[in-house]
C-alpha cells in the first residue's frame, strides 16, 4: 500500500512534539505542589483543535520543486491548504511584481485568515511601499492574528516611519498578540520612555501582557518600575512572577542595550497559540 502522507505528517506520529517536553513547561521548578495549585482558568485564551490538513499546511516540503507559475496558480485557486503553502513558499522566491502583486491580494482578499497572515509575512521579505500599505491596512482585519502579523510586517520594515500606526494598534486593539507587538516594537523605540505605558500593561487581564510589561520594566530605571516588579512576584501567574524577578536581577541600561524583542522561553505556546505560526515574532 503506497503511503500518501508528507513527511510531516509521518514525523507528527514518529517525533514527540518539543513542545511538550515537560522541562519546557513554565510550571517546572516552581512551588506547585498540588494539582489544585496549577492555573486552568485563562481569560485571553480560547482552545481550539488544529486539523491535520491545518498542521501540514505549514509543511512546505510538497510545494518545495514548485516553479513560480505554480505557486501563483496555488495561492490564486488552491484549496485552503494549498494557498497557506503558496504564501509560505513565495516569501523564498526572488522579488518581482508579480509576487508582490499576488501576496498583496491574497493578504487583503483572502477568505482565509491563515491565507492573510502568511501572505503579509511573505510579503515583508519583499518589502516595498505596497507592503507597507497593506499591513497598515491590515490593522483593521477581523482576525486578531493577522493584525498582530501586520504590527511584525510594520516593525521590520520600518517601525519609525510607522511609530502613530503601531501606537495606535497598542492603545486600541483589544487583543493581547496584537498589543504585545506593539509594545515590543515601541520599546525597541523608544526605550525608557515607554515606562507609562509598560506600567499600564503590567495590570493587564492577559498573563501574557504581564509576563513581557515585567520582562521590558527590567530596562526602565525608575523606582516606581522596581517597585512594580516587585508586586508582580506575587502574580497568580507563575510566568509572570518569574519573569519580574529576572527583571529585578537586570541592569537596565545593558538591558535596553541588548534588547531583541524576545524571551528566552518565547518558544513556549499558550493553549490557542499552537496552530501553524500563530505566534507572530518580533
Amino acid at each position: 500500500m503506497t503511503d500518501d502522507r508528507s513527511e510531516y505528517e509521518k514525523q507528527l506520529e514518529a517525533e514527540p512534539d518539543p513542545q511538550l517536553d515537560p522541562e519546557r513547561s513554565p510550571g517546572m521548578h516552581t512551588d506547585i505542589e498540588a494539582l489544585e495549585d496549577i492555573e486552568v482558568s485563562r481569560a485571553d485564551v480560547t482552545i481550539g483543535e488544529a486539523t491535520p490538513e491545518e498542521l501540514a499546511a505549514a509543511d512546505t516540503e510538497p510545494v518545495e520543486d514548485a516553479d513560480l507559475a505554480a505557486l501563483l496558480a496555488d495561492l490564486r485557486e488552491g484549496s485552503d491548504t494549498d494557498r497557506r503553502r503558496a504564501a509560505l513558499a513565495l516569501k523564498d522566491e526572488p522579488t518581482d511584481e508579480a509576487v508582490v502583486t499576488a501576496l498583496a491580494r491574497a493578504a487583503t482578499t483572502d477568505d482565509d485568515s491563515d491565507v492573510r497572515q502568511f501572505a503579509v509575512e511573505a510579503l515583508t521579505e519583499h518589502g516595498d511601499e505596497r507592503t507597507a500599505a497593506v499591513a497598515v491596512e491590515l490593522l483593521d482585519d477581523a482576525d486578531p492574528w493577522v493584525r498582530a502579523e501586520a504590527v511584525v510586517a510594520l516593525d521590520n520594515l520600518d517601525r519609525e516611519a510607522h511609530e502613530d500606526d503601531i501606537a495606535a494598534a497598542l492603545a486600541e486593539d483589544d487583543h493581547h498578540a496584537v498589543r504585545r507587538n506593539a509594545a515590543i516594537s515601541l520599546f525597541k523605540l523608544r526605550g525608557e520612555a515607554m515606562a507609562d505605558e509598560l506600567l499600564e500593561l503590567s495590570h493587564a487581564d492577559s498573563e501574557r501582557l504581564r509576563e513581557w510589561a515585567a520582562h521590558m520594566l527590567a530596562g526602565v530605571d525608575e523606582d516606581r518600575a522596581r517597585e512594580r516588579l516587585d508586586a508582580l512576584t506575587d502574580d497568580p501567574a507563575t510566568v509572570v512572577r518569574q519573569t519580574a524577578e529576572r527583571s529585578l536581577e537586570e541592569e537596565p541600561g545593558q538591558f535596553r542595550r541588548q534588547f531583541g524583542g524576545a524571551l528566552e522561553n518565547d518558544a513556549r505556546l499558550l493553549p490557542g497559540e499552537d496552530r501553524l505560526n500563530r505566534m507572530p515574532d518580533l
